[in-house]
């Protein structure tokens, strides 16, 4: 188990800058997720600490050892890939083995250690087996058991659910934090999908255009975004962004499309002057039905069960989503909606920062 600093990194593939300074400082047994929209440059963070791609610029160390310019063979961390990597002609046995082997241990040692992983992933019964033979999960339970073995100081995993199912990738997940948990190694996980990365991270790495624009817990991130990209990004179904203005010195927003002035909660002053353009940001499942608030043209109504998702316009043509329970659906296409003042965000219309809320 080791500590994981990552030092104003940089990359840059010819003309194009890729990531921009990157500094992250995990914890011993921490898990942290980067999470992105595909481009970002999460994958290619992921690589540099593995030692697969160069840094223009910055340091990696691992355990307190500058490993900047080791090769991935003398970094000793243990890579889960998207499309598992296992070698077809090998069984499961010596695909687990392989790297215990080109280390040099004792048969009976590597024998060992391969069954003992095996049985915690329950595919003792498979060791025999070509990969071909296994389905997606099984391949899947054998890439992370061949990384388990190794008793890495790190463990850094590329998106290694996305060729699942959706079922599997819930009982994949779950999985993969409690084998986290049980063998307390730090862990980078690097995922497209917000949802593993709110259910995966001990500390979130939110990624847009090279730059980690947020780092902190999952419901730190999820209820104090820090922009505009953020709050867009983190959550199902997305937050919904309406124009505003900073009124009331402070101590309320307008929203001049629809009318309607909003107090903020007493704790909560804006740092503009009145008129001031903001941008007002409220969560879908924060809408509530009510007299005085905005009226939204239903168009589409998403079933979840117990719960549905509204999809609508307002007067002004802006689109909102609404997420409500079952029982509580517009009968006749029109439904007005209620903001309550202590579930807004706000944001600088210019910048797309966070103001407050």
């Amino acid at each position: 188990m080791a500590t994981l600093s990552i030092e104003g990194v940089t990359k840059r593939f010819g003309a194009t800058q890729v990531l921009h300074g990157i500094d992250l400082a995990v914890a011993d047994g921490e898990m942290i997720v980067i999470v992105g929209a595909s481009g970002c440059g999460k994958s290619t963070l992921l690589r540099i600490v593995a030692g697969l791609e160069a840094a223009t610029s910055g340091r990696v160390l691992i355990g307190g050892r500058d490993v900047t310019a080791l090769e991935p063979a003398a970094r000793d961390v243990a890579m889960v890939f998207q499309n598992y990597a296992l070698y077809p002609h090998m069984s499961v046995f010596d695909n687990m083995a392989y790297g215990l082997r080109i280390r040099g241990l004792p048969r009976e040692e590597i024998a060992r250690r391969v069954r003992e992983v095996a049985e915690m992933l329950e595919i003792g019964q498979l060791l025999s087996r070509k990969p071909r033979q296994l389905s997606g999960g099984q391949r899947q339970r054998v890439a992370m058991g061949r990384a388990i073995v190794r008793n890495p100081k790190l463990f850094l995993f590329d998106e290694p659910l996305s060729n699942l199912d959706a079922k599997l990738r819930v009982t994949m997940r779950a999985e993969i934090k409690r084998l986290q948990r049980q063998l307390g190694v730090t862990s980078l996980f690097v995922t497209h999908d917000q949802v593993e990365a709110m259910t995966l991270g001990d500390r979130l790495v939110v990624m847009h255009e090279g730059r980690a624009v947020q780092v902190a817990t999952p419901m730190e991130v999820w209820s104090r975004p820090a922009d505009v990209y953020v709050a867009g990004f983190i959550g199902s179904p997305s937050m919904n962004f309406l124009p505003a203005q900073a009124a009331g010195g402070g101590r309320a927003v307008h929203l001049p499309a629809h009318g309607l002035t909003l107090p903020l909660p007493e704790d909560v002053r804006l740092p503009l002057p009145d008129g001031q353009a903001v941008t007002l940001g409220i969560r879908p499942e924060h809408l509530r039905p009510g007299e005085g608030g905005l009226a939204l043209r239903v168009e589409l109504i998403e079933p979840l069960g117990g719960e549905a998702v509204v999809h609508g316009r307002l007067a002004d043509g802006a689109g909102l989503v609404v997420r409500l329970r079952s029982d509580a659906l517009p009968g006749d296409g029109l439904l007005r909606v209620v903001l309550p003042p202590e579930a807004l965000h706000l944001f600088d219309a210019a910048t797309g920062r966070r103001l407050a809320a």
